[in-house]
Parts: structure tokens; C-alpha cells; sequence
């Protein structure tokens, strides 16, 4: 890194704890750091401490007379590289959302042309409420980049989804927003995770996929430099940094987005979707009944998602589909090669004694239409890492 220059802001949440810790990092890796307290934050953390780790003076007053004449909101709006705000509490993502300005750190949220990252930490009930998600999309609407949050033990005592993203995932996150690469004007399309088809407002039909190679697989596109639009069933998983994400539930829907996000340039459908629906879904839970009667339920056939793109008008150059097979894995690979008319099958044996399912590694086979190849064993990190560096060389 050539001295790219962080404003860090740092809200009132307890994960700001984590504050000098990841200004220790961030200076490791050769930034320069300029803090930026709020008053909420200066409970958790103290100024001398930032100033001292950070080798540079705290910023916490809008109306401190010396700072408006030296260094105002509006120069330190625009003085970095980039802006980061971590931890980001929900009120500081309602006032960035909705422009308001009533202290140092949201006034120079308002006045600032530089590109704004936040790492998010909260209650997971936080997290999940209808305000927060409508915040949350408006942010992104305007482009603020997101890393995290993770799913975790919080310090409240509960666990879920809320907890701010690890320090090194923070710096990895800042580290990949300078970064260029061999995809570098490319737009790529992922999918991955399953879907959920619905049966009654409480049953679904789903399966075991964990959506983990399809997010690693997304993450490595735009670790190349490529533009990355991920359309995800349901996961535990947290959204991949600097990626459009796009959540779904059923296959119809996750088809019905793919179509809107068309045309790209290269399309990775790593999803793991029901290839059937349940027709006529209740509208009320279905009882069992007294007389040990079974309920009947009658199926419809999946719109094919990967033959839909490989076939359709706009096209991308490179279409790749997965295969997860539990017998004949090659031989079944090979056929939907042939029947759906994509570019690439990635082949894996998802049977339950191959662990694959909810592990970590992954075991694959690349096949085009010269042939097969047979990868060893590695990580799914390492894989979708492969693949991207694969992808990358088809579409240069």
C-alpha cells in the first residue's frame, strides 16, 4: 500500500473495545489513521489511547473553534482515501441513511465525496429489525461498502447475526477496495445457497447446502477486481464484502432476479436449487389429521435456471454450473454439460460420506467441452480462488 490515508470513525458500540486493535492492524499494514470519536465512543475508549496508537490527533467536536479554522468537517470529509466507520452502530447508520447531522462524525458522513465502509454491530434483534434492513438497503443504494456483521456470541449475552466483523476481516475488506485485478471492468454473476420452497407458512422443502462455496466464489471475483452481483438463498452466512447481494427464497425468485441482472459478462450459478415447487401452497398451516390421513401434495417443475442463461438472448461469454452428484459424478456432469449448454460443469461428489455438505473443503472436477480436470482436495477458499483465477484468463 502506498500510505492510503483511513478516517476512522468510531461509534459508541462495545465492539469499539476493538478499536485499538484494529488501528494497530490497519498501521501494520501501512495506513495512515486518522480517528474520528463520538461522544458515546469516548465511553468505551479513550482519546489518548487512539491518539497514541493511531500517531495522530482525535477528532470529536463539530463545534471546536480551532479544529473549524484548522481542520474542519468538511476537510476531513475529504482528506482520506477512504472512510471507515467501525463499529457502526444502528443510530449511526439511521442518521448516515437519512442525512441527518448532529455531530462531528455524521456531518462529515453528510459532507464527504470520498467512498464510506462500515463494519456494523449490534443486537441481533437490532440487526433484524424492518428499520435497520430499510437503512441498511438505503445505504447501499448510495454505495456505502459493507463488511460484516458476523454471527456470533454478542455481549449482551445472545447470539445471531450483529456481531462486527473481525479485525482481520476489516483490514482484508479495506485491503481489497484498493485493489485492482484481472477482472477489473468485468461484471459476474453468482448465485449459491439453497432455496426454500414453501408448503404451508410454517414447512418448506429446502436442502443442506450452506451457500459457503458459492460466497467464497463471490468473494474471489472481487478480490480479481470484478464487479460482483450475488443472488443468495437462504444462509447463516454474512454478506461478502463489496458485492451486490441480492437474497431471495425460492427458485422462481432467484430466477426472476438473474433475469433482471442480465447482461453480464460472466455468470457462476454455484446455487443449489429445488428442481421442484409444491403446487397450490396453503395459506394456513397444514393440521395433521386425527384419522392418520397423510396430506397429498402434488409438485411442479422448477424453472432451469442455468439453461434459461445458457440459452437466452443476452448471453454471457462464460456460463459456469455446478453438479453436485452423489453417484456417477463425472458421467451425470458430463450430461448436464451437454443438456443445459453451459461452458463449464464444476462436478462434486455431495454424498454424506464425502463431507463435503456443511464442510469446509471441497473436492472437484472442471469439465469443458475439451475435457476434464480432476483438482485434489482443498479448501472451498481455494477453490473459488482457482476458479476466479480460471474465469479470469477465459474472459481476458
Amino acid at each position: 500500500m502506498d500510505a492510503k490515508h483511513i478516517l476512522l470513525v468510531i461509534t459508541g458500540g462495545i465492539a469499539a473495545v476493538k478499536a485499538p486493535e484494529l488501528i494497530r492492524s490497519l498501521s501494520q499494514h501501512g495506513f495512515k489513521i486518522t480517528p474520528v470519536l463520538t461522544k458515546a465512543a469516548e465511553k468505551f475508549v479513550t482519546p489518548l489511547s487512539i491518539a497514541a496508537l493511531a500517531r495522530s490527533r482525535v477528532y470529536a467536536d463539530l463545534f471546536d473553534l480551532k479544529d473549524e479554522s484548522e481542520m474542519g468537517h468538511i476537510e476531513l470529509s475529504r482528506l482520506a482515501d477512504l472512510i471507515l466507520v467501525a463499529p457502526a452502530t444502528a443510530n449511526v447508520m439511521a442518521k448516515m441513511a437519512h442525512g441527518i447531522s448532529d455531530d462531528l462524525a455524521s456531518t462529515i458522513l453528510l459532507a464527504t465525496d470520498t467512498s464510506v465502509m462500515i463494519a456494523p454491530s449490534m443486537n441481533v434483534r437490532m440487526w433484524d429489525h424492518p428499520s435497520t434492513q430499510r437503512n441498511l438497503n438505503l445505504l447501499a443504494d448510495d454505495g456505502v461498502k459493507l463488511v460484516g456483521p458476523n454471527v456470533g456470541e454478542m455481549a449482551c449475552g445472545e447470539y445471531g447475526l450483529g456481531r462486527m466483523a473481525e479485525v482481520t476481516d476489516i483490514v482484508s475488506a479495506v485491503e481489497q477496495f484498493f485493489q485492482s485485478g484481472p477482472l477489473l471492468g468485468k461484471h459476474l454473476l453468482v448465485t449459491s445457497g439453497p432455496t426454500h420452497e414453501p408448503i404451508d407458512p410454517i414447512r418448506y422443502i429446502s436442502n443442506r447446502s450452506s451457500g459457503t462455496q458459492g460466497r467464497a466464489i463471490a468473494a474471489a471475483l472481487r478480490d480479481l477486481g470484478a464487479q460482483v452481483s450475488f443472488v443468495t438463498g437462504p444462509t447463516n452466512l454474512a454478506t461478502p464484502f463489496g458485492v451486490k447481494t441480492y437474497q431471495v427464497e425460492t427458485a422462481k425468485e432467484m430466477h426472476d432476479v438473474v433475469q433482471k441482472l442480465l447482461p453480464v459478462d460472466g455468470a457462476v450459478f454455484a446455487a443449489a436449487v429445488a428442481d421442484w415447487r409444491v403446487d397450490g401452497v396453503r395459506d394456513q398451516k397444514i393440521k395433521k389429521q386425527t384419522s392418520g390421513a397423510l396430506p397429498q401434495l402434488k409438485f411442479l417443475e422448477n424453472p432451469d435456471i442455468l439453461a434459461t442463461v445458457s440459452k437466452h438472448a443476452q448471453r454471457p461469454k462464460l456460463v459456469v454450473g455446478f453438479a453436485a452428484e452423489t453417484n456417477d459424478v463425472i458421467e451425470n456432469a458430463s450430461r448436464k454439460l451437454s443438456s443445459k449448454g453451459c461452458d463449464w460443469i464444476v462436478a462434486n461428489d455431495v454424498s454424506r460420506s464425502s463431507g463435503i455438505i456443511g464442510g469446509q473443503n471441497n473436492t472437484v472436477t472442471v469439465l469443458d467441452r475439451g475435457g476434464a480436470e480432476a483438482w485434489e482436495e482443498m479448501s472451498k477458499t481455494e477453490v473459488a480462488f482457482r476458479l476466479a483465477e480460471r474465469i479470469a484468463g477465459a474472459l481476458a
